[in-house]
């Protein structure tokens, strides 16, 4: 989140340490920020009140511009509760990755990019910094390597049965293109990255072939179906964060706690 409010700080000719209220109103008006749902700019001013808020003790800033727009929004310290999709549609997306018989190269990335995020967890950043040779099959449990950054160490995730197979044809798709570089999704031929919104789009048109709207379609809400279908299946708290890159167990918490509430049915979980 923060990368993608830094690049729009580099796009105005700022930095965090002047930029203004009125930076934070351009970036809701970006074509991407469009779509969020009102708990993602939550998320965003949460993360922004606290980013500001610790550059003024240090020093580096006199103000912070998102303390006012934070408490406009409603927040009162408390998370919002996380989206996540219902089982029957996270199984219909399972069905919809697994069973494609087609060899068209927008169909194979498609569903490549839905098994990566709903079938390994990881998040919009390290799918796009994601390689070919970060995926594994040679072995019993095909995996994949997700390399440290931003705060995160290396691991390695083992993928999801229902992934393996939509994501073994990308790769060896993938290799055969004549694109630059080995990242596994990929602008045609320069090889540079693709984009938080491409891969965002791709998503969204996934939802569109199984006729489901959420109130998030992005990347987030395929990596919290993973989290919670993995708590579901009774996957340690602990193990989980593990799998996801995270420090601290307080996602895993705010989602066991939507099973609390909810259902207990059990799905197939990771290795």
């Amino acid at each position: 989140m923060l990368d993608r409010f830094h690049r729009h700080l580099v796009s105005h000719g700022v930095t965090i340490a002047n930029f203004d209220s009125q930076h934070i109103d351009a970036f809701w008006r970006k074509a991407e920020a469009l779509s969020y749902a009102p708990g993602t700019r939550t998320r965003y001013l949460q993360l922004l009140d606290r980013l500001c808020r610790y550059l003024v003790e240090i020093g580096v800033r006199n103000s912070n511009p998102a303390a006012d727009l934070a408490g406009d929004a409603g927040w009162s310290g408390q998370s919002t509760v996380p989206l996540f999709l219902p089982e029957d549609v996270d199984l219909r997306l399972q069905d919809f990755v697994r069973t494609y018989r087609g060899s068209d190269v927008s169909g194979l990335r498609l569903r490549a990019v839905v098994a990566l995020f709903l079938g390994a967890g990881v998040t919009a950043a390290e799918g796009r910094a994601a390689t070919v040779h970060d995926l594994q099959f040679s072995c019993d449990a095909p995996y994949l390597r997700v390399a440290e950054g931003r705060g995160k160490p290396a691991r390695t995730v083992p993928l999801e049965p229902f992934a393996v197979s939509a994501l073994a044809a990308w790769k060896a798709r993938r290799e055969m293109l004549p694109i630059a570089g080995s990242l596994l999704f990929a602008l045609r031929a320069s090889g540079k990255p693709v984009t938080d919104m491409s891969l965002g789009n791709l998503v969204r048109d996934a939802f569109a072939e199984i006729g489901h709207e959420a109130p998030d379609m992005s990347p987030r809400i395929l990596r919290n179906t993973y989290c919670r279908r993995a708590l579901l299946a009774g996957v340690p708290r602990e193990r989980v964060s593990q799998l996801l890159g995270l420090a601290s167990n307080h996602t895993c918490d705010r989602i066991l706690a939507t099973i609390r509430k909810g259902s207990q049915q059990s799905i197939q979980p990771p290795n």
